[in-house]
């Protein structure tokens, strides 16, 4: 049905600001919600350390630094066609690669822990691994379109990446960062898999991962430690389960509807790490069982549409476009339910944040990055369908 000749044009003048709303408006919400919880959650933290200098709203302030940088970057990234973040593709996952050496260096890396993950840079410390997720989705995602016709060949489909997944896998374990490891090998398998590698290569490569999994976590005596934690945590409450326990009494209390904002007990330094690893516990104390569904729901949301953008941009012969699109769902999907399932005591406990929520520069600024490139995934889509040029 027509209705009349002003209106393509007026759609037209309107087209930068078409976005998907199911995609943006969630991941706002999560951002600001992980916002307000951080704060909640560390009040107590800043205000008893003389590192803080006993400012209760010191990690509000920097988080609030973190997520306007992020946002800033984002936006920025959303100004570059896909086709030049495919050309850079190779060089940002080169200098990923270099960091995660340069962080290894006596002296120049920051060890916490005793994992030696950090870069200092002044007032602020970088993680290359928050960013070799970004990079990892990029580069696989280049690969995968670049080599489409040889996706069918062990040889020379899957071997160059795999001989590239065991170099950054080597490099992470040294730090040592498992979990980073586990998300950056999910993100390479999956778009190789969605680029339509061979179906036996790929169940050869899960059965090998499977037992390689098995292997690092027997030959580790602190890996071992974990999973035999995460079995029973009442057994050792006060050692290798005192994590686990404490996020699952923090479930308990919560209930349907949460003690209140602000109410927390196990955030009093009961709970280790109530900022970061463990913030969605947090959630459920004060915001009970409807807040944590509110999360999930906005999480599922958040990968559904990173799917559905993707499969919207291969349907357009947008294959790179499509996979990173993708390839940043699986990113967000996996790191957000090992977090999830590691609150909830369905994992062993793992050093991985809440994607967009939880306290840390590295990770806000990549997880901004990420949504301004599949913003514009959208966005090139939607030009793609009006006739526009991209």
């Amino acid at each position: 049905m027509s209705h009349g000749y002003a209106l393509p044009s007026l759609r037209a003048q309107r087209a930068p600001a078409e976005l998907d709303g199911l995609l943006l408006w969630p991941a706002l919400g999560l951002l600001l919600l992980g916002l307000v919880m951080v704060y909640s959650s560390s009040i107590a933290m800043a205000e008893g350390s003389r590192f803080t200098g006993h400012q209760s709203a010191y990690f509000l302030f920097r988080h609030s630094v973190f997520l306007a940088i992020g946002l800033i970057a984002g936006i920025t990234a959303f100004q570059i066609p896909l086709r030049l973040w495919q050309q850079a593709a190779p060089w940002l996952f080169v200098t990923g690669v270099a960091l995660l050496v340069l962080v290894l260096i006596p002296h120049v890396g920051r060890s916490v822990n005793g994992a030696q993950r950090w870069i200092g840079l002044g007032p602020v410390n970088l993680q290359p691994s928050e960013l070799m997720k970004l990079f990892a989705v990029l580069y696989a995602a280049d690969y995968t379109a670049r080599k489409l016709d040889d996706m069918g060949s062990f040889l020379r489909g899957f071997g160059p990446m795999a001989l590239v997944m065991v170099l950054v896998g080597f490099l992470l374990l040294k730090e040592p960062d498992f979990g980073a490891f586990v998300v950056i090998l999910a993100i390479a398998t999956g778009i190789l898999f969605l680029g339509g590698i061979n179906v036996r290569i790929f169940g050869g490569l899960v059965v090998l991962l499977a037992i390689s999994f098995v292997i690092m976590i027997w030959a580790s005596p602190y890996r071992r430690e974990r999973i035999f934690g995460f079995m029973d945590p009442w057994q050792d409450a006060y050692g290798k389960g005192y994590q686990l326990s404490h996020a699952l009494i923090a479930f308990g209390r919560g209930e349907w509807f949460g003690v209140g904002l602000g109410a927390s007990v196990e955030k009093l330094f009961y709970l280790p790490e109530a900022h970061t690893d463990f913030l969605l516990a947090v959630i459920a104390e004060e915001l009970g069982f409807v807040g944590v569904v509110v999360v999930v729901g906005l999480f599922a949301l958040l990968v559904q549409r990173c799917f559905a953008i993707g499969r919207q941009a291969l349907v357009l012969g947008r294959v790179h476009a499509g996979l990173v699109a993708q390839g940043v769902g699986i990113w967000l999907g996996v790191q957000g339910f090992i977090n999830m399932g590691v609150n909830m005591g369905l994992l062993p406990t793992k050093g991985l944040t809440l994607p967009l929520m939880s306290f840390g520069g590295s990770g806000i600024v990549a997880n901004c990055l990420a949504l301004g490139i599949l913003l514009r995934v959208d966005y090139e889509n939607r030009a793609m369908m009006r006739g526009q040029q991209v």
